[in-house]
């Protein structure tokens, strides 16, 4: 059940970055707190990494429950 948990968490943040590269796409500009612009280039990049590291984690985890 552990396993099933974990698995739908990742599965989660995956779903939660793509989302966000999506905005980024159709030309989203996010700012810090105190009003700084985040450089979107370095996020996307960020994002993208994001999205491959939790796509190894998914095919390891689907791997070990199934």
């Amino acid at each position: 059940m552990a396993d099933d948990s974990e698995l739908e968490r990742l599965k989660d943040r995956r779903t939660t970055a793509l989302y966000r590269l999506d905005l980024i796409g159709k030309g989203a500009q996010l700012t810090y707190d105190d009003g700084t612009a985040v450089d979107m280039k370095s996020e996307q990049a960020r994002l993208e990494q994001m999205v491959a590291e939790l796509d190894r984690r998914i095919a390891r985890a689907e791997t070990t429950t199934h």
